[in-house]
């Protein structure tokens, strides 16, 4: 059984790998990173369930521009071969040629629960990961009386 400190160590190396990765389009690197069960929830959109539907989702997104996170782990408990890492994040989305119309450069930025879990191989993977933004949605005209 690891200590708190050795998963946290673990867990601060994929993180600082995978923000890496996303900014260069290293979509096989993030998704190993990933449970084949995982599920990723974006804010504001349906869930990714499972590696080859992130790696899908993923591969696609990183032609539509730029992909900026940073982000702050604040709290990480661990139990046995589960840990829940919980956050703050910023995402910076830069449009690229590629974006699809209508699709513009945006930030984004809130807290995120990540829940790990340690594997057979030994390697801690992601099984749930859920950023939660703090930004209210953009109003429409509808909305406003428009």
């Amino acid at each position: 059984m690891e200590n708190a400190e050795t998963v946290r160590n673990a867990i601060e190396r994929h993180n600082t790998n995978a923000v890496r990765w996303y900014a260069v389009g290293d979509i096989d690197s993030v998704v190993a990173v990933f449970a084949e069960d995982a599920w990723q929830m974006p804010p504001n959109s349906r869930p990714l369930v499972g590696r080859e539907a992130i790696r899908r989702f993923w591969r696609n997104a990183v032609k539509w521009g730029t992909w900026e996170f940073t982000h702050e782990a604040q709290d990480l408990a661990v139990s046995g071969p589960v840990a829940v890492e919980r956050g703050k994040y910023v995402l910076r989305f830069t449009a690229g040629e590629g974006a699809p119309p209508g699709m513009a450069s945006f930030e984004d930025r809130g807290n995120y629960l990540v829940h790990w879990r340690q594997e057979s191989d030994g390697e801690w993977r992601i099984v749930s990961d859920a950023p939660v933004s703090e930004l209210p949605l953009p109003r429409t005209g509808r909305e406003s009386g428009a």
